[in-house]
């Protein structure tokens, strides 16, 4: 699934679309919930049309009794089959361009077999039967609402259709023929006149309805983000650990890590705020560099921050406990008030199976873990007593 972003989709909408297309990745989710929103209609539109396009029979009967068999036969043994099998490959095989051809070649379908029927008819009521066709015209354009490109070739084809039978009829006069051809044509023009606008209507809303759903997204995102580092916050921790914590998806075993830096108060008194934010910062992505993107990082409180290392036992997590120790170490950041002259952490590692204990117990003792660290002299990983694992 092409992934769009709200900045293209507040780019489409200040660039607008007046060729009815947008950038390939918008257009292409438009066109998979406009085929998702015909295919809901489909069968809606197949019984009404149906019930429709059959109950001129009786028209035919009353103006066209001579061919009333043929025209019979193709309503009924060819168009209803068609429109069925149609409609049965739409929604099989949802597709854009499928749901287009199809509704063209049904439309034409439509408007052809009566006309093609008629052609042999003497009946002096084809002016008034040939009227009839203006009805597919509009269930064409308003019911089955194909993209506009589909409407022009569709209406089209079908006052091509449509005219050419009426005119081999040969029961129309020069000037009937010519009222005739004027009707339809301006039939067709007003049709996609308001084919064009309303689908230009349908693509804003689209815009519109996607840019909120991204902006929803983002603030969701957002509120479950550290300013300051882009850390997960501990509103994010009360849900993933839900989710991990929960009987259906528990991992046999979880390991926290618990990091703190060490003498942040003595660096902020010594720098400045500005320069211990940034110190936080640079932390914080030598932390998620050497993590890596399996596993979930947290800012736990002011230079605290968590690590959560689901399905993972205690070897694993204290080998990631020193790694991200030596690479805080390696950054040589100065802290003239540090036993080491640069910054350092200490961290506190602790694990085990959620079944058996809850994730406030396992931060705990990741905590207690972490203050046996600094009470050892910092800049070293202590890893909490392991708990006795029932059978």
């Amino acid at each position: 699934m092409s992934i769009v972003t709200l900045e293209q989709v507040e780019a489409q909408i200040a660039h607008r679309f007046a060729l009815l297309r947008f950038r390939p990745e918008i257009e292409l989710l438009f066109r998979r919930d406009y085929v998702a929103e015909r295919n809901r209609l489909i069968g809606i539109w197949v019984a009404i049309g149906l019930l429709i396009y059959n109950l001129v029979y009786f028209g035919d009967r009353a103006m066209i009794p001579d061919v009333l068999t043929e025209v019979t036969a193709l309503r009924f043994l060819v168009f209803t089959p068609a429109v069925i099998a149609s409609a049965f490959a739409v929604r099989h095989w949802p597709s854009s361009r499928l749901y287009d051809a199809l509704s063209v070649f049904v439309a034409v379908l439509g408007v052809s077999l009566p006309m093609a029927a008629a052609v042999g008819s003497q009946s002096s009521y084809l002016l008034i039967y040939q009227n009839y066709n203006a009805a597919a015209f509009l269930f064409f354009v308003i019911a089955l609402r194909p993209l506009f490109r589909a409407i022009l070739t569709g209406l089209a084809l079908m006052c091509l259709s449509h005219l050419s039978a009426a005119y081999l009829t040969d029961a129309f006069d020069a000037v009937t023929f010519g009222g005739i051809v004027t009707f339809y044509l301006m039939l067709s023009i007003f049709l996609a006149a308001a084919a064009y606008f309303l689908e230009r209507t349908d693509r804003r809303n689209f815009l519109n309805q996607l840019r909120a759903s991204l902006l929803y997204r983002r603030l969701e995102v957002n509120s479950e983000r550290d300013e300051l580092t882009g850390l997960l916050n501990r509103r994010s921790l009360a849900r993933i650990g839900r989710e991990i914590w929960s009987v259906e998806a528990a991992p046999q075993v979880v390991s926290v890590i618990l990091l703190d830096i060490d003498h942040f108060k003595r660096f902020n008194d010594l720098y400045g705020h500005l320069d211990g934010d940034a110190c936080i910062r640079t932390v914080s992505q030598h932390i998620c560099a050497t993590v890596g993107k399996g596993h979930s990082v947290f800012r736990f409180g002011g230079e605290e921050m968590l690590i959560l290392l689901p399905g993972q036992g205690s070897p694993q997590a204290v080998a990631m406990a020193e790694k991200i120790r030596r690479a805080i170490e390696e950054l040589a950041i100065p802290h003239g008030r540090s036993d080491h002259d640069i910054v350092t952490a200490s961290l506190g590692v602790a694990s085990a199976m959620p079944a058996q204990m809850a994730i406030e117990k396992l931060l705990q003792r990741a905590d207690e873990a972490l203050y046996e660290a600094k009470h050892r002299g910092r800049n070293m990983v202590v890893i909490a007593e392991e708990p006795q694992i029932a059978a």
